[in-house]
């Protein structure tokens, strides 16, 4: 065993002999002892702000603020930075706005009826002395009621009202003169409502009957002329001149009076014209000519917003009319209309709404709306287009990098040429004129990026895609 010395050593933490020998201690690592380090007067102020800052719920960087700080010019200062900063931000979006925006484009619609003007006078209708009258005044029952010739139009009004008036033509099968005459003046002109739609639904009734053989159940003593409906016409003020005496719809919203039109009776004038020219196998009506000025009036009519709502009742007389035609007639009359109509339509949003008011199906109709497209392309381009090829040549001139491309033309070009290509073309010409249409939409398709900011560019791009999208699934089916 080791002996302590006598003299001791000056380390006192030397362990003793009968500790060397102890297994137990000896496994233990010895920790080394800590000197504990002093603590400052400035650690304990330290501890004692953080303290007070966690407390307050202060701001450590505005507590350790130097002396003189002020924090309402620092909150000035950030008010300031976050008005440049919205004001730097507006005028960003304002310019993005500005240059992705599309033009203002006025919307379809022009004034086709102007101030109406007075009615013109039936003058003597001559009703006292019609056999229908006569016959009723003539009974001892008109007697005791103390009907007469005098009150004779104000008998046929009650008549005509309620539906005995035609009961009456059907079982004559005749309508004299004088009350053709009259009905129809009531129609056209008549203020009271009920009155000119009764006489209205009387000549559909009497103008549609047929029997078996498709022949007319009552003979008229007088039927609906061409002048008869053209001054009614002129009295509901409607603008013959449409490129010079009709305005955009706008202006004609700040100028609309009392007597603008259409009044109410253009619907009955419209049903009737319809109900004339779906006569079959009967009295000839209408000219080729005055049919033709007819269909024109008829489609400037869908520029019209306020008849809008009897669009179905106007696409169904232009049916009428088209139907009327013989096919000997139809060729040279299609022509004659378009090219028309073309001279009247601004060349805007207004020129699409009269090509899609075409809405039939047929030959006749795809006819129609393919000479109107090209009878418009023809205006737009100085009259150097006369066929589908040569519209689709000029068409590539017209280069949509240039900065001044007008990219709303180059749309209505486009519709119109979708719809000048609705016809069929002579065969030889097809391939070719297939093949460079899908080119010049394949080249619109591309060429105009999708972040071209400029006006119209996009509708352009999509419209020529969708277009060749619909190409290419024709050709595939």
């Amino acid at each position: 065993m080791k002996r302590r010395s006598a003299v001791a050593d000056d380390d006192d933490d030397d362990p003793l002999d009968f500790e060397e020998e102890d297994a137990l201690l000896n496994a233990t690592p010895r920790v080394a002892s800590k000197r504990r380090k002093a603590i400052g007067l400035d650690d304990l102020l330290s501890e004692v702000y953080k303290e007070k800052n966690k407390l307050m719920g202060c701001n450590p960087a505005r507590s350790n603020a130097p002396k003189g700080y002020n924090s309402d010019e620092d909150d000035k200062k950030t008010q300031e930075n976050e008005i440049t900063f919205c004001k730097f931000v507006d005028d960003c979006e304002k310019q993005v706005n500005e240059i992705g925006s599309e033009d203002e484009v006025p919307e379809w619609g022009q004034k086709v009826f102007g101030l109406q003007k007075s009615p013109t006078s039936l003058g003597r209708t001559g009703l006292e002395n019609c056999q229908l009258l006569q016959s009723f005044t003539e009974n001892s029952l008109a007697q005791i009621l103390g009907v007469n010739a005098e009150q004779g139009e104000t008998f046929l009004k009650g008549l005509l009202m309620n539906g005995w008036l035609s009961k009456l033509a059907f079982r004559s099968g005749l309508v004299e003169e004088s009350i053709a005459r009259w009905s129809f003046h009531t129609m056209l002109y008549s203020l009271n409502e009920e009155l000119q739609v009764s006489a209205c639904d009387f000549w559909c009734c009497i103008l549609q009957s047929r029997d078996e053989a498709n022949q007319p159940l009552v003979r008229l003593g007088w039927y609906p002329n061409y002048s008869a409906l053209k001054d009614a016409l002129l009295n509901y003020g409607y603008l013959f001149d449409t490129t010079s005496n009709c305005s955009s719809t706008s202006e004609a919203s700040s100028a609309d009076s009392e007597c603008d039109g259409p009044p109410a009776n253009i619907l009955s004038w419209i049903r009737v014209l319809s109900a004339c020219f779906q006569l079959r196998n009967g009295r000839t009506i209408f000219s080729t000519s005055e049919a033709e000025d007819f269909l024109i009036i008829v489609i400037c009519l869908f520029l019209d917003r306020k008849l809008v709502g009897i669009t179905s009742i106007l696409s169904e007389c232009l049916q009428s009319i088209i139907g009327s035609f013989s096919d000997s007639q139809w060729d040279e009359s299609c022509v004659k209309v378009a090219e028309s109509i073309a001279h009247r339509v601004p060349k805007d949003l207004n020129c699409l709404r009269i090509v899609e008011c075409i809405s039939g199906l047929d030959n006749r109709n795809k006819h129609l709306r393919s000479q109107l497209a090209l009878q418009m392309l023809r205006i737009s381009f100085d009259r150097k287009v006369t066929n589908a090829k040569e519209a689709l040549e000029m068409l590539k001139l017209v280069n949509v990098k240039n900065k001044d491309c007008n990219f709303f033309k180059l749309y209505i070009y486009l519709v119109l040429v979708e719809n000048l290509l609705l016809f069929d073309h002579p065969f030889e010409e097809k391939s070719l004129i297939i093949d460079l249409w899908s080119k010049y939409l394949r080249n619109c398709s591309t060429q105009i990026t999708s972040t071209d900011l400029r006006s119209y560019a996009s509708k352009v791009r999509n419209k020529a895609s969708y277009l060749l999208q619909n190409m290419i699934l024709k050709n595939c089916g």
